[in-house]
């Protein structure tokens, strides 16, 4: 969660961070709860601010805690208007990821809590101490996660109720920091806030988490080694003819996490490796870190706009996370899309070996990507883009209204692995808040509010702006 760089344009200087975000303006902060104490991540610092001192009711084992994420709507809102609350549920996806990453490097693993519900984490972290905040903008809870080198299993069902008390009945210190001296109401913010608030004490999915290799990495101890990161210092020139970056030896996953960059131009002329592309699809499924931080089957799916991958026709793919969905999804689309199987050369030789990569029409789709998100070049320019798809209507209806939140963070969690695939093949990625989410339903046949369209990406080879001079994020790295 901590700063990864720093970046200057004469006299203007600005810092990026690990975990991506919305416009880098960063509405997620960071708690930890350990051993009788809540504690607030200070990012510049890459400290933490003691806030509460608390009799600890449980065991107070040396080897687990608790990690909390909240979001501060009007980070984003001042510049976003009612987007800001999509963005912020993306960022704490990211964020997931992020922090499941960073303990699998430590041989550890992360679990969010389900039983707490954001009340208990507001009560937990403070969030509902009026005093402590004053006329600062209000922070909203989002998740607890446990975080332990054993299996996380023995804390998923604990009681939230012994530890909130404990926490309210501990000595408190700090106050918050008002952002701005002014702020604009967004009442549709407010009220999309209270309306996907978890009351807690339900399963998500009832899907069992369970420790699982990683795949596509190797894991011993404290290293993890992913694919090549490439260079990218000074100005990446266009090239005349398309070219794929090259597979070269890994690099540790340190690099690639610190490495992680939102790409703001593509150079319209690369391409990539099919291995690769398909290697990254199949790192989006259930089985492996990240994903074994959350408790629900995949509901989030995509839709592919290729141009340039080798061994591929451009045109509309539809990618499954999971393959049961594949009549559902087929029955509420296009009925003259082709759904053409594509082989995976890598698992077998036969042409007809299934994949849960589909050929939907050949077609060049650039313009029609670009216009999709916003008219943005970003989404033209690059190997591919996508749009997540996401099952609306079902998901809500049981469990609930608050499943609304778990959707972003689910698309969070495919854009953050996305971006470390990026980076650990040579290449760049980034996020697309910003899309039409009508013609992106009209465009595949979708109808209703059974699937909607909730963030979009892109990944191309990067061009860089030589003007910018960067730095280590901390004194101490430099």
């Amino acid at each position: 969660m901590g700063l990864s760089a720093w970046k200057q344009f004469g006299a203007s200087r600005w810092a990026l961070r690990v975990n991506p975000s919305s416009g880098n303006l960063h509405p997620t902060e960071t708690y930890v709860v350990h051993r009788g104490r809540v504690c607030h991540y200070a990012v510049r610092e890459h400290a933490l601010e003691e806030r509460c001192v608390f009799t600890d009711p449980g065991e107070g084992a040396d080897d687990v805690f608790v990690v909390g994420l909240t979001s501060i709507y009007w980070r984003e809102a001042w510049k976003y208007g009612e987007r800001a609350f999509r963005y912020c549920q993306h960022d704490a996806g990211h964020a997931i990821a992020a922090l499941r990453v960073a303990a699998a490097l430590l041989g550890w693993r992360l679990a969010l809590l389900p039983r707490w519900s954001d009340a208990q984490v507001a009560r937990l972290l403070g969030l509902d101490r009026e005093a402590d905040y004053g006329s600062a903008e209000r922070e909203e809870p989002e998740c607890l996660a446990v975080v332990t080198p054993r299996d996380p299993a023995a804390w998923l069902n604990e009681d939230p109720a012994l530890l909130t008390a404990a926490a309210a009945a501990g000595t408190w210190s700090g106050t918050a920091n008002r952002l701005s001296p002014s702020t604009v109401a967004w009442p549709i913010i407010d009220d999309v806030g209270a309306a996907t608030r978890y009351p807690g004490n339900l399963r998500c999915g009832g899907a069992e988490v369970r420790g699982v290799e990683v795949r596509g990495v190797e894991v011993r101890g404290a290293e993890v080694r992913g694919a090549e990161v490439r260079s990218t210092e000074g100005r990446t020139p266009a090239r005349p003819h398309p070219r794929t970056p090259a597979q070269q030896p890994a690099p540790p996953a340190r690099s690639v996490i610190l490495a992680r960059r939102s790409a703001l131009a593509f150079d319209a002329h690369s391409g990539l490796r099919r291995d690769a592309f398909v290697a990254m699809l199949r790192r989006l499924c259930p089985g492996s870190p990240p994903w074994d931080a959350i408790d629900w089957p995949p509901q989030v799916h995509l839709v592919l706009f290729v141009h340039r991958v080798e061994g591929l026709v451009p045109g509309i793919y539809a990618y499954l996370r999971d393959p049961a969905v594949y009549s559902e999804w087929k029955a509420a689309m296009r009925q003259e899309f082709l759904w053409e199987r594509m082989n995976d050369p890598n698992e077998s030789n036969e042409p007809n070996d299934p994949n849960d990569l589909f050929l939907l029409l050949p077609i060049d789709c650039r313009r029609m990507a670009n216009r999709l998100s916003c008219d943005q070049e970003i989404a033209e320019d690059g190997f591919f883009s996508l749009a997540m798809i996401a099952r609306l209507e079902a998901s809500l209806r049981e469990p609930g209204e608050w499943f609304y939140r778990r959707l972003f963070w689910e698309c969070g969690l495919i854009g953050q692995v996305l971006y470390l695939e990026a980076e650990a093949v040579g290449t760049r990625a980034t996020g697309i808040g910003c899309f039409y989410d009508d013609p992106v339903h009209e465009m595949l046949g979708l109808t209703g509010h059974a699937w909607q369209s909730l963030y979009h990406f892109s990944m191309g080879v990067p061009v860089e702006d030589s003007r910018l001079t960067s730095e280590r994020g901390y004194e101490w790295e430099r």
